[in-house]
């Protein structure tokens, strides 16, 4: 049996706005305990950069943190912690995120600062440097202690050839040396308004309580005209390519299959196949491709797979494992694509059932959990999905079938794809 759901779809019991102003507003009620978290989602990431300004999105998410015209150098972190509040940002490919974790009675104060420097950012010379070398030494020190990030990066360039997403999202060291405050006012101006960005509130709130309050914060700012650059399907990679990389420090070969195939943004109610089927095949120690690679045949020490469909210019699709010690990675790839095949004859409607009931029951938990609806629910709004598509979205797993994800699965085989492997260096091949 599947968790029964209401005829009517509320998975998260969301109420949806659009302010005056165009920003769209998403609140998730839960009053089990005083707290709410507070998200602001704008749609501009790495791959909005122009060429050669790379990093810029990023270092602009460390700059909102220097201050405003009202909320001076370093207040806005002082005077939430005051209050007793968590925040924090993040970069991505799409969207830059801002996010409050607050009491209830903080929620008006949260929403006030961030408010404040959608417009009001003050970027003086003194702030950009400092910015721009702690930016600088984080790339640094992340390419030079982690080994990995090196083969992460390429396979990225690799897959997506020409597309935006090849780039890093912190940019190069040189990009990031090369920045001025032009280039990091100029992504500000144009896309930190209103009418970019999703506003996600979740917690023990009223949602036409919340509305009133984010028309009088945010409501005030004016929208302004958008870019028309969001080029989505532009560089699709038509042909087969394949990574081979040996590097220094690395202790453990990996292997990585990455297929290019539909996001929500080109295939809106055909991703859900895709969601179950990486459930399936590599999400948890429950998994197939992890009982059969990693508990019995002990081939792999790990594996996985991840689907992303949020990100907007194209879909992708990734099974990653680490061999066990004596196993080659060649001799993995052989085991991982057999699994595979086994898997797939191995699904029937029960296994589905029994799959999708564990992706339902994580669905309940996040409903649950303020932090992770929020975070759920903003990840899908930024993608495009309506209020009703998100509150459908467990409906929507739960219709797949079996011939669903078996047609899902034979997308992926044959689509175009990068097989990337890593080793120590002095491995023998």
């Amino acid at each position: 049996m599947l968790i029964a759901l209401p005829a009517k779809a509320e998975l998260f019991g969301l109420k949806g706005y659009v302010l005056k102003n165009g920003m769209r507003l998403a609140v998730v009620p839960n009053h089990k305990a005083p707290i709410a978290k507070h998200m602001v989602w704008y749609k501009v990431g790495a791959a909005d950069e122009e060429l050669g300004k790379g990093g810029s999105a990023h270092l602009l998410e460390h700059l909102m943190f220097r201050g405003t015209q009202k909320v001076r150098g370093q207040s806005f972190n002082r005077i939430l912690e005051e209050n007793g509040a968590e925040n924090n940002a993040f970069t991505a490919q799409d969207v830059t995120v801002y996010h409050e974790a607050v009491d209830i009675s903080r929620l008006e104060l949260a929403m006030a600062l961030e408010a404040d420097r959608m417009r009001n950012l003050s970027i003086d010379e003194n702030s950009f440097e400092t910015e721009r070398k702690i930016v600088y030494q984080e790339r640094k020190q992340v390419v030079e202690n982690n080994p990995l990030y090196k083969f992460s990066e390429e396979l990225q360039r690799v897959f997506w050839q020409d597309h935006p997403y090849s780039r890093p999202i912190t940019g190069s060291e040189s990009e990031i040396l090369s920045l001025t405050r032009k280039d990091v006012k100029d992504i500000y101006n144009r896309y930190y308004v209103p009418n970019n960005a999703v506003l996600v509130i979740a917690g023990d709130i009223e949602p036409d309580a919340v509305y009133r309050l984010a028309e009088k914060y945010y409501g005030k700012i004016k929208p302004v005209t958008l870019p028309l650059n969001k080029e989505i399907f532009d560089a699709k990679v038509e042909s087969q390519t394949a990574l081979r990389m040996k590097l220094p420090d690395i202790e453990l070969p990996r292997l990585i299959k990455k297929y290019h195939v539909p996001g929500y943004t080109e295939a809106k109610d055909g991703i859900y196949p895709y969601i179950v089927l990486s459930k399936y095949l590599g999400e948890g120690e429950v998994s197939k491709l992890y009982v059969n690679l990693v508990v019995k045949s002990k081939i792999a020490t790990g594996v996985s797979t991840d689907y992303n469909f949020v990100a907007i210019r194209g879909g992708s699709f990734s099974i990653s494992a680490i061999p066990a010690k004596g196993v080659s990675v060649d001799d993995l790839k052989s085991a991982l694509e057999s699994a595979m095949k086994q898997a797939m004859s191995e699904l029937d409607a029960k296994t589905l059932q029994k799959y999708k009931k564990q992706m339902l029951s994580g669905l309940m938990y996040a409903k649950d959990n303020p932090n992770e609806a929020a975070q759920v629910v903003g990840m899908l709004a930024s993608a495009g999905m309506s209020d009703d598509e998100i509150e459908n979205y467990a409906n929507n797993i739960e219709k797949v079938t079996v011939a669903d994800v078996k047609k899902a699965f034979n997308t992926i085989i044959n689509s175009t794809q990068t097989e990337a492997m890593v080793e120590p260096e002095g491995a023998k091949k």
